[in-house]
């Protein structure tokens, strides 16, 4: 089914194997700590009051099941591309396209909503300025071509772990926290938590990174499955852990009203002199995923722009920079925009629909693995599926109206460039000539 690696070429050249599985777990928490447990609580906590507690463990599991099919996929096609080329080698071109087209404009209003976190915990009262600039910034120094490397990573990492964890000690042993505020039965419904845990799976972004791991990790087989579930968990464990105590000190009501939500945790915990350092780290996390994002949206955008799915221009690369010098502004001036004129819940809610939508494609096309091919158990690619489409649909309903109007736009793109592409008919073959 689809074509393999080796008839579109022949195997890529190989990359060092250097990673095991501490290597991995780490990369697969650099991508899915960041600024999302900074921003997400506060949009979930308005969906589902107590109940995003709910939320978060739902969004987890249908979290692990999207890893899961996509480490598999990697296996079988360890080429760039993810489920842009999963979908397409196992359903078709168009589910391939449809993945990417997903991909992007998720993934451009999750820079946006990255864009707007830096804004809001650096400067709240002129915070889309703040982002704008962000954003500028940022596309100008991912044009030169740096790029965030491992010890950069380790580096936000850990500055991230420790300003949660102050958080967390500091919030939970003030005498402000209240275990009556975290009943997650209390005030939620069902479809609150559909709906939180749509909007809290943007906070686990990124975790399938591991899953593209293969050639660089030493054992894949055998460290990527290991390396998945440790990742998973230890993000599991921290976003609770966050969540439970901003819970405890601002109840769901005043968490869901919060700009700044773990800043003002500490602030209500009675020690207002952290509030700078959970803002100074909110920030960093937020740049570096902004940083990271843009290089992937716009390296997509270049392979599709190869393929003729977007404008062909914009798959030229920088003979001096080595960068899609076409594609990277014409990212940031999108992100720029949104970034002007979304809010956050906004953004975040169009990120998810599209990621999750996109990770829908990659379980179907789990689903179709053979066991010689390597397929994981049955029941993961059907809960990550139903999981995927149930969060994407539970969104908030201006989030599922815009992200269904603009996938529905990618799908007539797709159309029209597909009859364009088609050949012509020849005169008395019987199809149209005379």
């Amino acid at each position: 089914m689809g074509r393999s690696p080796a008839a579109t070429g022949g195997a890529p050249p190989e990359l060092r194997r250097r990673l095991g599985v501490p290597d991995a777990v780490v990369i697969g928490l650099g991508a899915m700590i960041g600024a999302g447990v900074f921003a997400a609580p506060a949009p979930a906590a308005r969906a589902a009051g107590a109940g995003l507690l709910l939320g978060l463990a739902l969004a987890a599991v249908v979290a692990y099941c999207n890893a899961t099919s996509s480490a598999r996929l990697a296996a079988r096609y360890p080429a760039s591309g993810g489920t842009y080329v999963y979908g397409r080698e196992r359903l078709g071109e168009f589910w391939g396209y449809l993945a990417g087209w997903a991909f992007i404009v998720g993934k451009t209003a999750s820079c946006a909503a990255m864009a707007l976190t830096a804004g809001l915990y650096l400067w709240p009262g002129h915070a889309h300025a703040v982002a704008v600039a962000a954003v500028v910034a940022l596309t100008a120094v991912d044009y030169r071509g740096v790029q965030k490397s491992a010890w950069v990573t380790r580096v936000i990492v850990a500055l991230v772990l420790a300003v949660l964890a102050a958080v967390v000690v500091t919030v939970l042993a003030s005498g402000e926290a209240e275990a009556a505020r975290l009943d997650p039965f209390a005030d939620a419904s069902f479809g609150g938590v559909l709906q939180a845990a749509g909007l809290l799976f943007f906070a686990f972004a990124g975790y399938a990174r591991i899953a593209t791991l293969g050639e660089e990790v030493r054992d894949p087989a055998r460290t990527i499955p290991r390396a998945i579930p440790l990742a998973l968990g230890v993000t599991l464990v921290v976003y609770a852990a966050v969540l439970v105590a901003v819970l405890a000190v601002l109840g769901a009501d005043g968490l869901g009203r919060a700009t700044a939500p773990l800043a003002e945790a500490v602030r209500a915990a009675g020690v207002p002199e952290l509030a700078p350092v959970v803002r100074a780290g909110a920030v960093a996390a937020a740049l570096g995923s902004l940083l990271a994002l843009i290089l992937g949206v716009s390296r997509t955008t270049l392979a599709m722009a190869r393929d003729r799915h977007l404008p062909h221009a914009l798959a030229a690369v920088h003979p001096r920079f080595g960068v899609p010098h076409r594609a990277e502004p014409a990212v940031g001036a999108v992100v720029a925009v949104l970034a002007a004129v979304a809010d956050l819940r906004g953004a975040i809610g169009f990120s998810s629909f599209g990621v999750l939508v996109y990770y829908a494609i990659a379980n179907a096309s789990a689903w179709t693995l053979t066991r010689a091919e390597g397929r994981p158990a049955r029941v993961i690619p059907i809960v990550g599926l139903a999981g995927c489409l149930t969060l994407a649909f539970a969104l908030p309903a201006s989030s599922v109206l815009t992200g269904s109007a603009v996938l529905g736009l990618g799908a007539l793109l797709y159309g029209a460039r597909y009859r364009r592409s088609r050949p012509a008919p020849e005169e008395g073959d019987g199809r149209g000539g005379r």
